[in-house]
């Protein structure tokens, strides 16, 4: 082992920023500074996650347990130790379409990246034996919340009531409910949510409370169902109908139920609990690292589970004792949107108080960012650790000082700037409160293999890696009576709901039984989202004309996620790309022909609206081959369409995805071509400016000159009429005078009246030389905007085709499509209930 120090980190050597060399001298870490917390910061490309990786192999190596958030699924490397250091260990994963691999094996590819490893650990001190001491120092394990790939996450969990006395822990609790509450609410689209303000957040943590101060647990259903009927009569000086009247609360009730009926919540009923214990220790005491990866979670998804992850951390730190040292650490990968400096989403809250609090309790906080700019640095003034690697623009490394000069004190910004701006990948500015001055280090070489982020169907095989049998628990007891007791419970009021397809008359074979399909197609029923008004006057009804109800027709409904990530370009873009076929007779679909809208995975429900009636299906929908077939045509299909045309303009270096127009896209390479005019302007101006000062300085002492000549020539002038007048005189008077000296002076009149001819045409030559200069500048400042203007109209597009691996079929089988039936006479017309836009 490298390390000489066996209580600190080992994080790499010294590096000399002048003359950019790798230094002999170790730099390590003392772990016990970690409760003041770290942030680390760095541009893709920087190092950072790297440099993530070496900290949390560090704290294994110590026995240090950790919770890992892992956002974009980086940090699934962790589990990539081969202490055999053998190509055939490294060949699963290799990624092909990586640029610079493609058209090579995976064996070749295995064979070169083990082979970089060793010769890398080796320049580092360190080799197999390391590796071995690594896999056995912890126990690991991939969470997947919301997901079987890995082990599931149950969150029910959270709704449990906490052991020890309401009375004495009741303010830690009630910042437990109020995060878990926000965090339910943030999930169910109901984002901003303030809890002194929002009646539903207040009905639903009271609810809470009152249960948690009895001992009671609740589930999700006991809470659906209290919010019906509270157990209580008041909210604070009102009754509780007044505060939060039936109605609404029943609209809360409906809300949160079409959550719980859907199936792709019943994954979140499953798993391990959410107990922080045992995700730090297993049952014999042994330290764990337990991987969160939230990579195929949506945004309300995934704040979802970090918020309520985060109230899980600090109920279980502020239960422990106090220590100076460091008994665990939470490591989280991407804090962007989280903890942001303006906006107040449900994570924020609980991450200020864990910064402020968690040290007094041996619990530090690593937070990792290459968004600098979009993160509160008045809340991450309370980190003691900066790690700071190579930042893409002026305005991150301005706005990331702004923030390390808050948390450590210090003034010297300008040595900090310098530094900071003349970091290469992978070194690195370590600034820590508990030691003297800032050190720049380069990382050492990392024992896990780094082979990039991993997709959710990789999971399996990474849990094996570490050992670990993926687990898919059963639900709680009750969820299988979940939807049906919580829908029974529920008025039938909220009968209405909207989607796509021309105003239809139809009354044959409708029936209010519901067709049944094979278990292995799944089924959707799409949102009533378009209003009864709207769909009657797309009839020509009166738009006060009820619906009479609603029924359903059942198409074939397709959506995927393609996601385009160019880090050449600067792109990471995604889109939905939708289909909705009601006809597929024939064995070659048109999938263009069908293009739908898309929708959030939300908004696809898993249960018919009450009292629907049902139009029956095609046969061929029913039909599990002939889905299973449409389904591998269709992701072909997906691949072959997905190609997208990049904009680009190579000479300004400006890129943009299909999300920006082409009026957009002209303007940001006019603002590019006017930023780079001016600064080449700069400098052009800089060049002419002392050019010109030189001159007029010249031209001033010119003028002296000029003036100074003409006063001498008045005065020669003055002389010699003197001196004249004088001989004249003389003559009158009978007395002799000489004539040369009044010639004389008429000579140096001369001489002078020719020197300030002189100095006069030298002066007109200086002048005539500022304008020809001024000409000049301005030439060329119309040169150098001329010439950027002319490239604003360089713009090319790039094709940019998806990789196989970032499409991901959201969505394949039946989807139950709505419509209003409005009784007209004695005929019973139907109207779309669903927007096709």
């Amino acid at each position: 082992m490298a390390s000489t120090q066996s209580d600190k980190f080992y994080l790499g050597r010294l590096f000399d920023l002048k003359q950019g060399n790798v230094l002999p001298q170790q730099v390590f870490y003392d772990p016990a500074d970690l409760t003041t917390h770290a942030v680390i910061t760095g541009m893709t490309g920087s190092g950072k996650t790297g440099l993530g990786v070496i900290l949390l192999e560090e704290a294994a190596l110590k026995g240090i347990p950790a919770i890992i958030i892992d956002p974009k699924g980086d940090l699934t490397n962790l589990a990539l130790h081969f202490p055999k250091l053998s190509p055939e260990d490294f060949e699963p994963w290799m990624d092909l379409e990586a640029p610079g691999n493609r058209g090579k094996a995976a064996s070749v590819l295995a064979q070169e990246a083990a082979s970089r490893w060793q010769s890398g650990l080796a320049d580092w001190g360190l080799g197999a034996e390391d590796i071995l001491r690594l896999q056995k120092a912890v126990e690991r394990t991939i969470y997947t919340p919301g997901s079987a790939s890995g082990v599931p996450v149950n969150i029910l969990t959270s709704f449990d009531a906490p052991r020890g006395s309401w009375e004495e822990n009741s303010e830690a609790l009630r910042e437990k409910i109020a995060s878990t509450i926000t965090a339910l609410l943030g999930l169910v689209g109901m984002t901003d949510i303030d809890p002194l303000r929002s009646r539903e957040h207040i009905l639903l943590s009271a609810i809470l409370e009152h249960a948690w101060s009895q001992g009671q647990s609740l589930t999700l259903v006991d809470l659906i169902l209290q919010v019906q009927k509270p157990p209580f009569d008041r909210l604070g000086a009102f009754a509780v109908d007044s505060f939060f009247p039936e109605k609404n609360r029943m609209d809360l009730a409906m809300l949160l139920n079409n959550f719980l009926a859907s199936p792709s919540f019943q994954v979140w009923q499953q798993g391990a609990a959410l107990d922080v214990g045992s995700f730090l220790y297993t049952e014999a005491g042994m330290p764990r690292h337990s991987i969160f990866y939230l990579a195929h979670l949506s945004e309300n998804e995934r704040m979802f589970f970090v918020t309520l992850l985060f109230a899980s951390i600090e109920a279980w730190t502020r239960a422990q004792r106090g220590t100076s040292g460091l008994r665990a650490l939470v490591y989280m990968d991407e804090i962007l949107g989280y903890l942001p400096p303006i906006a107040n989403p449900p994570s924020r809250a609980v991450m200020l108080r864990m910064l402020k609090q968690a040290r007094a309790f041996g619990v530090g906080l690593v937070l990792a960012t290459q968004n600098p700019v979009d993160v509160d640095y008045k809340a991450l003034s309370n980190a003691g650790t900066w790690l700071v690697g190579r930042l893409q623009t002026e305005q991150d490394r301005d706005r990331l000082l702004d923030g390390l000069l808050s948390a450590s004190g210090q003034s010297d910004r300008s040595e900090l700037a310098r530094m900071i701006s003349a970091l290469q990948k992978r070194v690195f500015l370590l600034h820590n409160v508990h030691t003297k001055g800032a050190q720049i280090f380069h990382t050492r070489w990392t024992m896990n293999f780094l082979a990039g982020p991993m997709t959710r169907a990789q999971i399996p095989a990474l849990n094996q890696l570490v050992g670990v049998e993926t687990r898919k628990a059963a639900p709680l007891p009750q969820a299988e009576a979940t939807s049906q007791q919580v829908a029974a419970s529920v008025s039938p009021a909220a009968a209405v709901l909207p989607s796509p397809t021309s105003a239809q008359s139809h009354t044959a074979q409708i029936s209010s039984a519901r067709p049944v399909f094979p278990s292995e197609i799944e089924e959707y029923f799409l949102p009533n989202d378009r209003g009864v008004s709207e769909a009657a006057a797309e009839l020509n009804l009166s738009a006060a004309l009820q619906a009479e109800g609603v029924c359903y027709r059942a198409v074939l409904f397709a959506q995927a996620e393609v996601r385009y990530v160019a880090r050449q370009y600067g792109l990471d873009y995604a889109r939905r790309i939708a289909v909705a076929i009601s006809e597929a007779e024939s064995s070659m679909v048109r999938w263009e022909e069908h293009e739908f809208r898309p929708y959030a995975l939300k908004e696809l429900q898993r249960t018919p609206l009450p009292q629907a009636q049902f139009y029956p299906a095609p046969a061929w929908l029913m039909d599990v081959k002939r889905v299973k077939a449409l389904q591998r045509d269709f992701e072909d299909w997906v691949y072959r369409e997905g190609v997208i045309r990049l904009r680009a303009n190579s000479k300004l270096k400006v890129f943009a995805g299909p999300q920006v127009s082409s009026a957009e896209f002209r303007e940001l390479c006019s603002e590019a071509a006017r930023k780079a005019a001016d600064l080449e302007i700069q400098k052009v101006e800089s060049v002419y400016s002392k050019k010109l000062e030189a001159l007029q300085q010249r031209i001033s002492r010119q003028t002296l000159e000029v003036k100074e000549q003409q006063e001498q020539l008045s005065h020669r002038k003055l002389e010699q009429y003197g001196k004249m007048g004088e001989t004249v005189l003389g003559l009158l008077g009978g007395r002799k005078r000489s004539l040369s000296s009044a010639i004389g002076k008429v000579r140096m009149t001369q001489q002078s009246k020719v020197q300030l001819e002189q100095e006069e045409q030298e002066l007109e030559a200086l002048r005539q030389q500022y304008r020809s200069q001024e000409r000049a500048y301005q030439e060329a400042v119309n040169e150098i905007r001329e010439r950027w203007a002319q490239m604003v109209n360089d713009i090319s597009e790039i094709p940019l085709t998806p990789a196989k691996k970032d499409i991901f079929v959201e969505a394949f089988g039946v989807a139950w499509l709505p419509y209003y039936q409005f009784k007209v006479g004695s005929e019973l017309k139907e109207a779309p209930a669903f927007k096709t836009s």
